[in-house]
């Protein structure tokens, strides 16, 4: 990953959102640097939890502004409205759940509660910045002036589809959900079973909210994804039933789980054993997510795919049934990208979609060798 020209972007963004802070405000948005390997830096969510930082509803309307041109560095255009579309979602949910929701705060369901923090100081050899909070978790790595990692990288919806004047409807992730159901459907009709996890979709993305992807993950349920277990009995019900309800529509038991657990082999279906639509239509897919981030990213991560043999170690796989509509969960998978969508809770009306890098995510080696040069220039 090159990225020179987008870091000295983020360096000035971030250090103009800097300098706009308090110092109270900056205590909470300024975080030790990644050589300190401090675990908070790894620490993420994609739930309506404490996501570490200073929240946007604790900063005056220019500091938010700073703040959103940090998150636009790190996302294409197109990403970035994506973003902006599921943060502002947080007002359409809080009535969809009769202004009910608090999760022990002030505001359950609230734009204000995306949180933003910077590791180490902009331009340093390594530091770093994310920001995160309900379906929207953005984070970068920055190595010797350039950029080691962008993942993980995830974007939710809820509700995923949202009827709107005039017939019309909007649907922010509706266009990858329908590539991976309309590749799975003609892989299914032309007997491709490999392609097929399970009849029925998971609840969640399988490898969660975990630091490192690792060989037999499963996927983490509900009541454990949140920054710290609530002591709120009425809170702590509430997931507990979310989860057991998602658990008993889904048919998943102990077996189905480690079926759908993550390997580091890949499962599904290689791009080797797709016809030639089949690949272009698997083309269309990645493009939909590797174009999330910046061009300087996407176009060299893309160009693996576009050239000689690229495609044919992608694998591909579902979980679900065909259709157009209904749970649905898929993967994309090779020695290097890792995608996961599901759209399955709330009725198939929340979906939630990660990039990760199996090679990258938070720029472990990057720092590793970082640091080893650093000690062995006698440091």
């Amino acid at each position: 990953m090159d990225g020179v020209s987008l870091a000295a972007e983020m360096v000035n963004a971030a250090e103009a959102w800097l300098r706009s802070l308090s110092g109270d405000q900056r205590e909470e948005a300024q975080y030790p640097g990644p050589e300190r390997d401090d675990p908070e830096r790894t620490r993420w969510f994609y739930t309506p939890t404490d996501h570490g930082g200073l929240p946007l509803n604790q900063q005056p309307p220019r500091q938010q502004q700073l703040a959103m041109r940090l998150l636009a560095t790190g996302l294409s255009t197109e990403g970035y409205a994506v973003a902006a579309i599921v943060i502002g979602l947080e007002n359409v949910l809080d009535r969809m759940e009769s202004w009910t929701r608090d999760w022990g705060r002030e505001r359950g369901r609230d734009p204000g509660m995306y949180y933003f923090r910077v590791f180490g100081s902009p331009g340093d050899g390594a530091w770093g910045w994310r920001c995160g909070g309900h379906h929207v978790s953005v984070h970068y790595t920055i190595v010797d002036g350039r950029v080691a990692s962008c993942t993980p990288c995830f974007i939710g919806a809820q509700p995923a589809e949202l009827d709107l004047l005039a017939g019309g409807t909007l649907r922010p992730l509706g266009d990858i959900e329908r590539a991976g159901r309309e590749l799975a459907r003609d892989l299914g009709e032309r007997g491709q079973a490999a392609v097929l996890l399970h009849r029925s979709a998971i609840t969640d993305i399988v490898t969660g909210n975990r630091p490192r992807v690792r060989d037999g993950d499963e996927m983490i349920h509900l009541p454990d994804l949140w920054r710290t277990r609530f002591t709120d009995g009425r809170i702590s019900s509430l997931l507990e039933r979310n989860d057991a309800e998602g658990e008993a529509a889904s048919g998943y038991g102990p077996g189905e789980h480690r079926k759908l657990a993550f390997t580091t082999r890949p499962k599904g279906i290689p791009g080797s054993a797709l016809t030639p639509p089949e690949q272009r239509r698997l083309l269309t897919l990645v493009e939909g997510y590797v174009r999330r981030f910046p061009e300087e990213i996407a176009a060299p991560w893309l160009d693996r795919y576009r050239t000689g043999g690229g495609l044919a170690g992608l694998h591909f796989a579902y979980a679900g049934e065909y259709a157009s509509r209904g749970p649905v969960y898929y993967r994309l998978q090779d020695d290097r990208l890792l995608v996961e969508y599901d759209n399955t809770q709330a009725g198939a009306n929340h979906a939630h979609s990660v990039v990760r890098d199996l090679t990258a995510d938070f720029g472990f080696d990057a720092l590793a060798a970082h640091r080893q040069a650093f000690h062995g220039a006698g440091a």
